[in-house]
């Protein structure tokens, strides 16, 4: 697999020669993890390890001044729109925030690309989260500015799986040599897709523990093993596979992608994570989630130091700290 290569035609003709054009990101879209290498991820979380240490420093600073993004949603979103509108900010940027697309254009039936090619007239990079898988792709080939993938129906979610490794890097040091058990909604989970495709870059075990109909999708399955990635799927959260897991990474059932309100009360409940679950847990090891969390994992985890969740969210400010510098050629 092959690092990225800028494509031309996202470089700006009027900008002069220099240390951005020839930044290794700059003018980049995020769309798909599919395309990233090992090196990749080292190079992105060298970055990003940069950026906690500067907002442990000094808070903010100016790398980004006079650069606008377009935070724009279709999906309701806290964690992602308001990390993306602090990284940018932090970095000095302005945000034109859309987040309330029914008041838009696009009520009045405007297409995905007029809307892409309208905002990029005003900013600089797009940030976009589309219900309909394949929707990020649309957008970042009727741009010419960068656009990243901030979840795209039930496809990827590559800046989550980014922040969740970043999370495994700092709080564990390593990924090789893990096993990393997904529990919950892994059918329709973009945050399980993206991440799963990334943890294939590394030696690592993965174990899938969901309800069939829930299940990861064969053709991911069928992805990682041509990789030689160790799988194993499980219906039950058995003790056994608590106790062999580094990382639990848990999920929401998502009400949101059921047709038949009847099947997700059958499963909403499948598992839940308490402060009992843990009791057969490594002492080293993690609890993650994406969030929205709703009742999968108890509140009485949030104080076991292997609750990792809130500061996984926090890597995400990182993360996404460094891919803005990175898409406009500042890092």
């Amino acid at each position: 697999m092959t690092s990225f290569v800028p494509p031309l035609r996202k470089t700006n003709p009027h900008l002069p020669f220099g240390d951005q054009r020839t930044a290794p990101w700059y003018g980049h879209d995020i769309i798909s993890v599919k395309e990233m290498s090992r090196k990749d991820l080292e190079y992105i979380f060298g970055v990003a390890h940069e950026m906690r240490e500067m907002v442990a420093r000094v808070g903010s600073f100016d790398l980004l001044k006079g650069k606008i993004l377009a935070n724009l949603f279709y999906e309701p979103s806290t964690r992602t729109s308001s990390s993306f509108t602090s990284a940018m900010e932090r970095l000095g940027g302005s945000v034109i925030p859309i987040n309330e697309v029914h008041y838009s254009s696009v009520a009045k039936g405007e297409s995905l690309p007029d809307t892409i090619r309208t905002l990029e007239c005003y900013t600089d990079v797009i940030v976009l989260r589309h219900p309909e898988v394949g929707a990020a792709k649309i957008a970042a080939d009727a741009a010419r500015k960068p656009v990243i993938n901030a979840g795209d129906g039930i496809g990827e979610h590559p800046t989550q799986a980014l922040l969740d490794m970043f999370t495994i890097l700092e709080e564990l040091h390593t990924v090789d040599g893990l096993t990393v058990t997904m529990v919950g909604d892994l059918k329709f989970g973009r945050t399980v897709h993206s991440l799963s495709r990334l943890l294939s870059l590394y030696g690592v075990k993965i174990n899938y523990v969901a309800p069939e109909i829930l299940r990861m999708p064969a053709e991911i399955i069928t992805e990682l093993d041509e990789k030689g990635v160790s799988q194993a799927q499980y219906d039950v959260l058995t003790e056994e596979v608590i106790q062999s897991s580094d990382v639990l990474y848990v999920t929401r059932v998502q009400r949101e992608r059921f047709k038949d309100t009847a099947e997700y009360e059958k499963t909403k409940d499948a598992f839940i994570i308490s402060p009992d679950t843990l009791t057969h847990a490594k002492d080293k090891m993690i609890v993650m989630h994406p969030f929205p969390r709703v009742n999968e994992i108890t509140p009485g985890v949030d104080e076991d130091p292997r609750a990792a969740y809130f500061r996984q969210m926090e890597y995400g400010l990182y993360v996404r700290m460094a891919l803005l510098a990175m898409v406009l050629g500042k890092a």
